[in-house]
């Protein structure tokens, strides 16, 4: 069996110009990056939507920690509505390097339902996360660099230079370094150590790149006016008062809005069949909304024919945020839900045993098992309940596996339809493309042109309290019979609500793995109490994140990391290893 590599090396690319062509961009309007890749002014994304335009979301059942193929459906999909005539492009979040050269590896999708090219898309691309990872660390140098000149210099020295003190709490920083790669021993790190100059000394941290807030921003902002206003509003600390200080108040977002103003460019790819391919942004969907940008669906939707985008983890997480926070910023619902599910996952949630990446599946999930696959169906029904909350016809796309028998596939199929989806078709997309997904597409496509029997909802109001919305989402969705605030989460959302950030959606950060607050809560639990211990003010993103569990924002490396296997054909200069 080839690799997903190897298949995409051997796949025919087409010349960038071919795809911007096929979406009626005109050159004024996109800078080549390469033979295969463009870069689409985001001013595009002020077109209004095309009154043909079908907008679908691709989410899933709560995953293994293998993940159950949501960005290969969506490729395929994306692919499948080609085959049926009609015209289909896609939009993905950008993938770190970290999990890259990690544990999953790449993010392009896979088989024959992938990105094009696969290997700039893993590994760099454009550059839109190493000039995040500059202006995050630019303004962590101006905190330090605050801190440094009040501890030297008085009040009169700053007001003669126009400047004034800020008096920053160092123990109330929340604005870490980053850095794009995984690398467990900058979790907890001191900075300032060497001469008195060197400093100020602290405790301090490094995260993630795709975990930083300006991600998220990126992510959300709808222009350039946006994306500066957004950058301006970040909170990086308090002061010895207790008031935020912010970007606009160190006098560093001007700064930090030049290094992105190129990143706020949507990059355009193409499947391996050709269709066009936006992959922009790609926030965190615990700590953020996990989706690509607002501007990267606009321009799509301005084009006509289906975008099918993809939402991180579950319908519990990246799909609620989808609708709570990326749909109130573009002011676009989309038309269809397409929920992913596997049998593994459905035998994971109905007892079976523990799936750990990396090691062998265990019998029960390589041979048939209707039992436990039975008892797991409650998870899917979960899933498809929450989609209904917010009045959006769903689609079950059955992801099968060689593993699975015809009559799994079929009581899975039968059980989605029982409770209420749209649809419910299995895909064969990983292994035949576009074909594979034929079916899907045909679903797909006659959801989203049938009359629309309701209009879209999201699933509170933005004058709901901060806990009436953490409320929502954890009884209505997860479904928790109600939540507790921890003394100090309390007192944060008197705080914050004060502030002016009540009226903003809340994102709450729990575990992928179940629909609980706990991992090992697997299927669809019910009646538990759901903790909150801690909120944080993304208000450059423009939400209020709230902490139901330990989020790590900076990944380890597994005793095998995937770039052991990764390296280069010297006398080709063709990446080889890479999955």
């Amino acid at each position: 069996m080839k690799s997903d590599l190897e298949i995409a090396q051997a796949a025919s690319v087409r010349p960038i110009r071919e795809i911007t062509s096929s979406i009626n961009l005109k050159d004024d309007q996109w800078i080549p990056w390469g033979r295969a890749i463009a870069k689409l002014d985001p001013r595009l994304g002020a077109e209004p939507r095309h009154r043909d335009a079908r907008y679908v979301d691709v989410t899933a059942i709560t995953p293994t920690p293998l993940g159950e193929g949501k960005t290969t459906t969506t490729v395929g999909l994306t692919q499948g509505l080609g085959i049926i005539g009609r015209r289909g492009m896609c939009a993905i979040r950008q993938p770190s390097m970290g999990p890259t050269f990690g544990i999953k590896g790449g993010a392009a999708g896979g088989g024959y339902s992938q990105i094009l090219p696969m290997e700039e898309f893993n590994l760099h691309l454009t550059g839109d996360i190493h000039a995040i990872s500059a202006a995050h660390n630019l303004i962590t140098a101006a905190i330090d660099n605050q801190i440094y000149h009040e501890s030297r210099w008085s009040d009169a020295f700053f007001e003669k230079r126009g400047l004034r003190k800020l008096h920053i709490d160092p123990y109330t920083i929340s604005w870490n370094r980053v850095m794009d790669l995984n690398d467990r021993v900058l979790r907890n790190v001191i900075t300032g150590l060497g001469e008195l100059a060197d400093g100020p000394v602290r405790q301090s941290a490094f995260d993630i790149t795709v975990a930083s807030e300006l991600m998220a921003v990126l992510a959300l902002a709808r222009d350039l006016k946006d994306l500066r206003t957004r950058i301006g509003r970040i909170v990086v600390a308090r002061d010895a008062g207790g008031a935020f200080v912010t970007t606009e108040d160190l006098g560093v977002a001007g700064a930090a809005t030049v290094l992105l103003k190129d990143a706020l460019w949507p990059n355009l790819l193409q499947t391996i069949e050709g269709q066009p391919a936006f992959v922009h942004a790609g926030p965190f969907a615990n700590i953020a909304h996990g989706n690509s940008s607002v501007v990267a669906d606009r321009i799509a939707l301005a084009r006509g024919g289906f975008l099918v985008t993809e939402s991180g983890f579950g319908a519990d997480i990246g799909m609620e945020k989808f609708f709570d926070i990326k749909c109130r910023v573009s002011g676009e619902f989309p038309d269809v839900i397409v929920l992913v599910a596997t049998v593994r996952a459905l035998k994971m949630h109905g007892g079976g045993p523990k799936v750990t990446p990396g090691q062998p599946l265990p019998r029960e999930y390589r041979e048939e098992n209707m039992e436990i696959l039975a008892a797991g169906l409650d998870n899917l029904r979960a899933h498809i309940r929450i989609a209904g909350e917010f009045r959006v016809p769903a689609v079950v796309a059955i992801n099968a596996f060689e593993t699975d028998s015809p009559r799994e596939l079929d009581m899975v199929r039968q059980a989605a339809v029982d409770a209420g989806a749209a649809g419910a078709v299995v895909t064969h997309h990983h292994a035949r493309g576009g074909e594979g997904a034929a079916a899907l597409a045909e679903e797909v496509a006659r959801v989203a042109d049938a009359p629309r029997k309701e209009s879209p909802r999201f699933l509170y109001e933005d004058s709901a309290s901060l806990e009436e919305k953490l409320n929502a989402v954890a009884t209505r969705l997860y479904g928790a019979r109600e939540i507790e605030l921890s003394p100090l989460a309390r007192r944060q959302i008197q705080e914050f609500e004060e502030a002016g950030y009540g009226r903003m959606p809340v994102c709450i950060a729990k575990t992928h793995l179940s629909l609980s607050h706990d991992p090992a809560l697997k299927n669809a639990p019910r009646d538990f109490v759901f903790p909150v211990r801690e909120l944080r003010p993304s208000a450059g993103a423009g939400f209020v994140y709230a902490l139901a569990g330990d989020i790590r924002t900076m990944p380890g490396l597994p005793s095998v990391p995937a770039f052991r296997g990764v390296d280069l054909d010297v006398e080709t200069g063709r990446v080889t290893g890479l999955f």
